[in-house]
């Protein structure tokens, strides 16, 4: 079987790095799955929705000249049907961003929040990602601004 841009195909992912996964193919090719290609959901730790060994579907969606093939796991399955608003529904259409914040998005489970039931390391560990994420923020704000200047 020959691959081509289009066709689905089995495969066993042999790697994963912080960008994508790759993944052994038929006939002994390989491809990657970029991490934008894994889900249909935002995907922070591609580690979260692959391990290494697990067998998955895969859609060839580019093949370059060097011979490199990528690959998308969300375009393999199949689309879920979108939900048409019937005829004369029940008040105003809601703006776009706020159709998109009523959306539940998938999030890994995090610890119980109630300082009186969690340990010390478990508040250390709630503090630091907290810190770590607003210095990030700064950080980001910061570059942004700055970002048309060079300094010398």
């Amino acid at each position: 079987m020959d691959l081509a841009v289009g066709s689905i195909v089995e495969g066993k992912v042999t790697g994963i790095t912080k960008f994508g996964a790759f993944v052994a193919l038929p006939e002994g090719k390989s491809g990657m799955v970029h991490i934008s290609e894994v889900a249909a959901t935002f995907v922070n730790d591609i580690k979260d929705f692959l391990q290494e060994g697990q067998e998955v579907k895969v859609k060839v969606i580019n093949i370059d000249q060097t011979g490199r093939i990528n690959l998308s796991i969300k375009k393999a399955q199949p689309r879920e049907p979108r939900q048409e608003r019937a005829m004369g529904g029940s008040g105003p259409r809601q703006p776009r961003f706020q159709q998109r914040s009523a959306a539940p998005r998938a999030r890994a489970p995090q610890a119980p929040r109630d300082p009186a039931t969690m340990s010390f390391e478990d508040k250390l560990k709630a503090f630091m990602s907290d810190s770590e994420s607003r210095q990030a923020d700064v950080r980001h704000a910061a570059d942004r601004k700055n970002g048309s200047r060079r300094r010398r």
